[in-house]
């Protein structure tokens, strides 16, 4: 290897340059399209939850213009609390998240409220903002005046047709958009005044399950579980997300029909019964008493098969949801479904549907 030499000097560096016509002319900097060069790694802040929070987009709401009103929900995750923004005066639910959490699951926290906040659909509880506050995590969402339907018994079937159509475009808007819920359930639908049923829970709840908990693999009501998930040895070892939410639906909009959980076994039951019961049992089926269109849709739902069950785009052509048969004519009206479901694919044939019986 040649040794590096010295540059030139003297003489040799004071030599006419060979073309003078030749230049190289130097771009001109226009200002306003400057950017700052970046920090030298020295100097780079470091990565704590808040300044990502801060830096993630900015924020519409100052948490120290919320009131607290009242409590409206708890559970062993966090509590959630009514608020009051008092600048406009609108309501707001606040989920206090609990947990010492270390910096990485805290980034990890905020990251995935992060996808939440940019999730946009009427039927879909929005997560408006976040705040690490005194050591908590909190997540300011939409404010529904209704509640919950944990304990609601639809016996009629339009208006339970109208509920499930709306909870489908949300579960149709998640699936869309690569987000499985994993725990689809009476408990985790609200409602509002105005009718409109929306899910709740459908990023931070697997959150919390992961992070605040090391010993829980599992996210979710055992209850309401398909029985691949909660048996590995079915279906070879494989889990499909998006089919798992179709069979919460199914058990979730059976229980609003029939006033009760449909399986033999109560829902807080202990989880050896709950497991025979969804595992070994056949499915539970819509009585008799049912009209054919909602005994079918009920089927489409509880497949043990994850793969013969429909998918959301599918139910949504569905007869009971649609209004597409003579018997469901009276279906089609109050319908508030996401305007994609306009762009569904039409569901696979079912011959035994279509038959005269």
């Amino acid at each position: 290897m040649k040794p590096m030499l010295p540059p030139p000097t003297g003489a040799s560096a004071n030599r006419p340059r060979r073309r003078p016509d030749l230049t190289l002319p130097l771009p001109q900097r226009q200002p306003q399209i400057a950017v700052p060069l970046p920090l030298p790694p020295s100097s780079a802040p470091s990565s704590t939850t808040s300044q990502l929070i801060s830096n993630s987009k900015q924020q519409p709401f100052n948490i120290s213009e919320l009131d607290r009103m009242n409590r409206i929900g708890s559970g062993s995750g966090g509590t959630v609390y009514k608020v009051l923004h008092r600048p406009t005066g609108r309501l707001f639910a606040l989920k206090v998240i609990y947990g010492n959490h270390e910096d990485d699951v805290r980034r990890q926290i905020c990251r995935e409220i992060e996808i939440l906040r940019d999730v946009d659909n009427l039927n879909i509880v929005k997560c408006h903002d976040m705040f690490d506050h005194g050591g908590e995590i909190q997540v300011l969402l939409e404010y529904l005046d209704g509640g919950s339907l944990e304990g609601t018994h639809i016996s009629n079937e339009a208006s339970l047709a109208d509920l499930t159509r709306q909870v489908l475009s949300g579960i149709y808007y998640l699936h869309r958009r690569k987000i499985v819920h994993r725990d689809i359930k009476p408990s985790n639908l609200l409602i509002n005044s105005k009718k409109q049923v929306k899910i709740a829970d459908f990023g931070v709840s697997r959150i919390l399950a992961q992070t605040m908990d090391p010993c829980n693999s599992s996210v979710g009501t055992i209850a309401y579980m398909s029985p691949e998930r909660i048996n590995t040895d079915l279906n070879h070892g494989k889990y499909d997300g998006y089919a798992g939410d179709i069979w919460s639906l199914g058990v979730s909009i059976l229980e609003f029909y029939l006033g009760r959980f449909p399986f033999a076994v109560g829902r807080q039951g202990d989880w050896a019964s709950l497991m025979c019961a969804i595992c070994m049992a056949q499915p539970p089926e819509a009585p008799a008493t049912a009209s054919r269109e909602f005994r079918d849709f009920v089927s489409c739902c509880l497949q043990r098969d994850p793969a013969k069950r429909w998918t959301a785009a599918q139910l949504l052509r569905h007869p009971f949801v649609s209004g597409g048969s003579p018997g469901n004519g009276n279906h089609t009206s109050n319908k508030q479904v996401h305007p994609t479901h306009q762009l569904l694919p039409p569901p696979p044939l079912r011959p035994h549907f279509s038959s005269s019986s």
